[in-house]
């Protein structure tokens, strides 16, 4: 999902060499100059691109803080904050202005005397919500990171996924290994798919297969008793005949032993990379 940028038309220089950083660095952006047409309703395709965005930039100035328009958009931001439990507004300083009340809390991007500091504040704030295949997962008991890697293994594709859960005031985390290695047929999907949409739509068709998968059986989970690693090896049919994902799934506790054996979702862990995925890359991929 892009970014969307909200501002005063008083600011437009400012933001038009902002925008433009930010496209010759990859990262979609939603700006209304852009994107709207003449005959748009301006209140409804907004505000849809306000509850679509990954994230608000919001331009603060004295312009755009008295500004109705921004007022609205900045005040979505903050609801969608409250429901999803993230960071939506991303507050730039462009210069000296009264700041909401309920922006005063955040850390903001300092382009009063400095763009290039500024804007590398932006970037590296903007990678934390954009990168499809690195994250973090919270939730009020816990939190989990994770990552995906991928390669060759003798000619055929390989992806990896890593998961790491911390309990809230637990001694222990727990590590999650996924390993899936395409068929022939499953590589020469991946290669289909890499030269005709990308490489990061090739890979998130094959965690929307592992996804597809695992929500349509029951729950596969993994109890961990002791210090050992606990494997689990899985054969996952895609679309096309011949395509195969062969996993090879393993789990296992580090830390203090509190006696209690612990359940790994396993289905939920893959589930909670692939929403993240999806809404990064905007659309769900087929083959």
């Amino acid at each position: 999902m892009p970014i969307f940028i909200s501002y005063s038309h008083e600011n437009k220089e400012f933001v038009d060499k902002l925008a433009m950083q930010l496209v010759q660095r990859n990262i979609n952006i939603w700006l209304d100059r852009w994107e709207l047409n003449i005959g748009d309703s301006l209140i409804d395709k907004v505000q849809d691109a306000v509850d679509g965005a990954s994230a608000l930039l919001v331009i603060m100035s004295k312009a755009s803080i008295a500004s109705a328009w921004c007022k609205k958009e900045l005040t979505s931001g903050f609801l969608r904050e409250l429901e999803e439990k993230r960071v939506v507004v991303m507050p730039v300083l462009l210069e000296d202005c009264d700041i909401p009340i309920f922006a005063r809390d955040k850390f903001y991007a300092d382009f009063r005397t400095n763009f290039d500091e500024g804007l590398k504040t932006v970037i590296e704030g903007i990678q934390k919500i954009t990168n499809p295949f690195l994250a973090r997962t919270k939730e009020p008991e816990y939190h989990i990171d994770w990552s995906i890697d991928w390669g060759d293994i003798n000619g055929n594709f390989a992806i990896i996924l890593n998961f790491v859960e911390q309990a809230k005031d637990q001694p222990f985390t727990c590590l999650t290994n996924i390993e899936a290695l395409a068929s022939d047929k499953a590589t020469e999907i991946y290669n289909l798919n890499s030269k005709n949409h990308g490489e990061e739509y090739a890979r998130s068709y094959i965690i929307s297969v592992l996804n597809d998968y695992f929500k349509n059986i029951n729950e596969l989970k993994s109890v961990l008793g002791s210090e050992h690693e606990s494997v689990k090896r899985v054969t996952v049919t895609g679309n096309s005949d011949g395509e195969r994902y062969y996993l090879r799934i393993g789990t296992r506790r580090l830390g203090e032993d509190t006696g209690k054996d612990i359940l790994i979702n396993i289905t939920g862990l893959i589930s909670s990379a692939y929403t993240h995925m999806n809404s990064v890359l905007q659309k769900r991929p087929n083959a």
